[in-house]
């Protein structure tokens, strides 16, 4: 069983580098595991200034800002930066991977295992979807194969 790291440990950090990697996906970048990833572990936080989630709104809207994501009616987490290695996580209906609050902070933990090569997907939620995705269609491997 993986030790129970929280977001910020430094262990963390260590560990989670080995997990992954970007590479090209169908969608453009994403993250793909390197390591066998087990079921409930962290994979990587999803980082980035926090700022009000009324500005976050107005950005996303003005300049189609898509890293923008909400911890509550309060706060929201700028993660534009590319430091922020949980941005490069796409959008899947079927996906491996969830997000979570933990301690204030929003981590991806897996849902199931996630075998090396496998890209980490987690699923946006509605409103994301319907901002962003829904124009386009949906391109995640689920729904490219219906």
């Amino acid at each position: 069983m993986q030790p129970a790291y929280l977001p910020g440990d430094w262990r963390l950090d260590m560990a989670r580098k080995s997990l992954f990697r970007i590479g090209r996906s169908q969608t453009g970048l994403g993250l793909f595991a390197t390591a066998p990833i087990e079921k409930r572990t962290i994979i990587v936080e999803y980082s980035g200034p926090r700022i009000p989630t009324k500005e976050a709104r107005t950005y996303e809207r003005r300049y189609a800002s898509k890293y923008m994501f909400e911890i509550d009616s309060r706060w929201t987490i700028d993660g534009s930066t590319h430091r922020n290695m949980a941005r490069y996580a796409n959008h899947s209906c079927r996906p491996n991977a969830e997000s979570e609050l933990v301690r204030g902070k929003i981590v991806l933990r897996a849902i199931k295992v996630i075998r090396p090569g496998e890209e980490i997907t987690y699923n946006y939620g509605r409103e994301y979807f319907d901002l962003f995705l829904k124009a386009k269609g949906c391109k995640c491997a689920q729904c490219r194969t219906r």
